[in-house]
């Protein structure tokens, strides 16, 4: 049997598997103002350009000739133990605030992060007053009402503090990834969740909604924070080999793991759409127990439009990064959010609850808030 897998969502780590739309959100979060634009880039010339900048020319052309004198190799660079380091031009203090503020974000990374702030300020803090934009993050007053806090513990929570700023930035971008995972989630955009993250922080959630897909209006915002991704992409943990274990570590959700429909791109049987189907099928009949397939903690267990009613199971790490298992179209649930769960724990019944032809189960594995094929993970049998 088929059903609506082709419905693409990352789940966010604190509030993993999409609720139906008029649902209340699990994990409430501070909302952000809708602006009718997001600040164009702060690349023209300021205080620092007219002022300072001469001076390092100058003193570049001196640095230029010693080598080629012979004063200095040619090949020089900054030591570790200067402000700012050579290759990405980030204070190295920064690099564990920036995993740390989006270490529950599946969307996010802290390259990402990176690449905005330096977008935004190339990692100074000269921001003009015209703008009322404040520190490397360039937080207006109103914004850091919302988001700002005294994350380093310094005393004062201030936008002007590095690490207050890069904080405050990742829980406002962990945000807005919530909102367009959500908005994927119902159909409303169709596009890459980091385009949209980016694009909300952009021109606000509302334009994106309406939009459907990244804005007109932020286009050349997202362009170039993706053209300054690769100098910070050795910030981002490194990805397992094969985007997976080499060995099955997930027992089987039903007793008898025969496919009827497996992961990939597939038209959906339903709505005549061709998308990624993010699971396997399992044939399952009426009833038929549908099993935890390892232990972890049930982060969501309700009904949804499109799967029905759904399970989703967070497993903590593998390789330093985050595992998910869901249950969707059961005709039952047997467990409850917060429960900790075994392998082999009833978690429900097959069923064709949601967007679904017939009873059966559809079985997803999310690794690092990515769905991946489910197949390598579990020792299939006939």
């Amino acid at each position: 049997m088929s059903d609506d897998g082709a419905l693409e969502t990352r789940p966010h780590e604190t509030r993993t598997a999409e609720e139906p739309p008029d649902a209340a959100r699990s994990t409430p979060v501070p909302p952000r103002p809708e602006p009718a634009a997001r600040r164009t880039p702060r690349r023209g010339p300021g205080a620092f350009t007219l002022l300072v900048l001469p001076g390092l020319l100058t003193l570049s052309a001196v640095a230029g000739f010693l080598a080629l004198t012979g004063g200095l190799p040619a090949d020089w660079t900054p030591g570790a133990d200067t402000e700012q380091q050579a290759t990405s031009g980030v204070n190295e203090t920064y690099l564990p605030w920036l995993r740390k503020a989006v270490a529950t974000c599946t969307v996010v990374t802290p390259s990402v992060l990176a690449a905005q702030i330096d977008q935004l300020s190339g990692w100074r803090d000269d921001t003009g007053t015209a703008s009322g934009e404040q520190g490397i993050a360039g937080f207006t007053d109103a914004e850091w009402r919302t988001w700002g806090k005294d994350d380093d513990g310094s005393g004062t929570a201030s936008p002007r503090d590095p690490a207050d700023a890069i904080m405050a930035l990742g829980r406002q971008d962990c945000s807005l990834a919530g909102k367009v995972t959500d908005l994927r989630t119902e159909g409303t955009v169709t596009g890459d969740l980091v385009d949209l993250t980016l694009a909300a922080y952009a021109v606000g959630t509302d334009a994106v909604a309406e939009a459907g897909r990244v804005p007109a209006g932020a286009r050349t915002y997202l362009a170039e924070v993706r053209q300054l991704l690769p100098r910070y992409e050795a910030f981002d943990r490194e990805a397992p080999s094969g985007g997976g274990p080499a060995d099955a570590i997930l027992a089987a959700p039903v007793t008898t793991l025969t496919v009827t429909s497996p992961y990939g791109s597939r038209e959906h049987p339903l709505t005549g759409v061709t998308k990624l189907h993010t699971g396997v099928d399992f044939a399952a009949p009426q009833g038929a127990p549908v099993l935890a397939a390892r232990q972890g903690r049930v982060v969501f267990a309700a009904p949804t439009k499109a799967y029905g009613n759904r399970v989703v199971i967070d497993h903590g790490t593998i390789d330093g990064k985050r595992l998910e298992t869901t249950y969707s179209h059961l005709s039952a649930l047997d467990v409850a959010v917060g429960q900790s769960v075994q392998g082999g724990t009833l978690v429900g019944r097959a069923g064709s609850t949601g967007l679904s032809t017939g009873p059966h189960l559809h079985f997803e594995v999310v690794y690092d808030g990515y769905y991946t094929d489910p197949q390598p993970w579990l020792a299939l049998g006939g």
